[in-house]
C-alpha cells in the first residue's frame, strides 16, 4: 500500500470522503477499544494551542490500540534552528505517522515532502480538513442521511470570515457536488486560488458554489448555517476592527429565521459567544455544535485507520 498524506480536502476523492464518513459512523456506533493500530505511533506537532484536535487524535490512537506523542515546538529542536526537513526525516525513523497543527500551510507541505510516513493536516492557515469531515458527518446525522448522496439535497451557508474553515468547506462541497454559499465582507472572502480550485472541481461534480457579500442572501432557505470566529489565532491585533466589520454576519435569531425551519447550526469551536454567534443560538435547539465537536473523535479514528494502514507497525 502506498503511503499518502492528508494535507487538503483536495487530497481525497468523493468516494474516499464517502468511505471515511461511513467508517466514522460505524466506529461511532460501535465505540469500543480495538487493536486496529496496535504497535503504531502518531507524533502530534503543535505550533498552535488545541483542545479538540489534541484530545480527539490522542484518544483515537488510544482506542485503536496505538499511542500518540504530543510534541510542542518548545520540546522539539525547531526552536533551536533545526529545519522542518530534518525534523521530518528524523521523526519518520520513529513514528508511523505525523499530525501537525501549524501556522503556515507551507510548513505542512515541507514536512510532508521530507517525511517517509503519512502527514495529516490538523489545521493550517489554509485548511482544516479533519474538521470539515466531522462537520459533514454531523450534517448527515442532523438530517438522518444514510450516505453522502443525501447531502446534495441540502443548501449550506457559511457566514463570516473566509478563513481555513470556509476554504475547507469550499473544497469539500466542490468534491461532493454540494450547494454552498459563503458570505463574507469585502476583503475577507476565501482566497482567490481556493475559489478557482473549488470552481474547477464543481464543474466536474455538479456542485453549486457561490461566494457573496450579503449574509441574508447566503442564509435564505439554508438547511445548514455555519460560522467560525471572526478573529483567528495570529490575527489578534485586528480583533477590534474585525468586530466592527463582521457585526452584520453574526448568527443570531434574526438571521436564523431566514434559514429553512429545519436548519441546523454548526460552529467548529472555540466560540466567542455574542460575537460571531449569540449564546442563545449556540445553546438553542437548532445547534449541533457539541455533537459536531464529538464527531472529531470518530472522524479522527477513520482518518488514522486509513492513513496509517500503509506503515508497518
Amino acid at each position: 500500500m502506498i503511503c499518502k498524506d492528508f494535507l487538503s480536502m483536495a487530497d481525497l476523492t468523493a468516494d474516499e470522503i464517502a468511505a471515511l464518513l461511513a467508517d466514522a459512523a460505524r466506529l461511532k456506533k460501535n465505540r469500543r477499544p480495538s487493536e486496529t493500530l496496535a504497535g503504531k505511533s502518531l507524533g502530534m506537532i503543535f505550533q498552535k494551542p488545541s483542545t479538540r484536535t489534541a484530545v480527539s487524535f490522542a484518544v483515537a490512537m488510544y482506542e485503536l490500540g496505538g499511542m500518540a506523542l504530543t510534541l510542542s515546538e518548545q520540546q522539539l529542536q525547531l526552536k533551536r534552528g533545526e529545519t522542518l526537513a530534518d525534523t521530518a526525516r528524523t521523526l519518520s525513523r520513529y513514528l508511523s505517522g505525523i499530525m501537525i497543527r501549524a501556522h503556515r500551510h507551507d510548513d505542512v507541505e515541507v514536512l510532508a515532502r521530507y517525511a517517509d510516513v503519512p502527514v495529516i493536516n490538523g489545521l493550517t492557515d489554509r485548511e482544516h480538513p479533519c474538521q470539515v469531515l466531522a462537520d459533514l458527518l454531523t450534517v448527515m446525522e442532523g438530517f438522518h442521511l444514510k450516505n453522502v448522496a443525501g447531502l446534495k439535497k441540502l443548501s449550506i451557508a457559511y457566514v463570516g470570515d473566509g478563513n481555513n474553515m470556509a476554504q475547507s468547506w469550499l473544497l469539500a462541497s466542490a468534491l461532493l457536488g454540494l450547494e454552498l454559499t459563503v458570505a463574507s465582507p469585502k476583503g475577507y472572502a476565501p482566497a482567490v486560488g481556493v475559489q478557482r480550485q473549488a470552481a474547477a472541481l464543481s464543474a466536474r461534480s455538479g456542485g453549486r458554489i457561490r461566494c457573496v457579500v450579503d449574509p441574508l442572501d447566503a442564509v435564505a432557505g439554508a438547511h445548514v448555517v455555519y460560522t467560525d470566529v471572526w478573529t483567528s489565532m495570529g490575527q489578534e491585533s485586528e480583533a477590534v476592527q474585525r468586530r466592527k466589520i463582521f457585526r452584520p454576519y453574526q448568527v443570531n435569531d434574526a438571521l436564523l429565521k431566514r434559514a429553512d425551519r429545519r436548519a441546523i447550526v454548526l460552529h467548529c469551536l472555540p466560540a466567542h459567544r455574542d460575537e460571531e454567534i449569540t449564546a442563545g443560538v449556540l445553546e438553542g435547539p437548532q445547534s449541533m455544535v457539541f455533537q459536531q465537536a464529538e464527531n472529531r473523535l470518530h472522524v479522527q479514528k477513520a482518518v488514522l485507520t486509513k492513513f496509517l494502514a500503509c506503515r508497518p507497525g
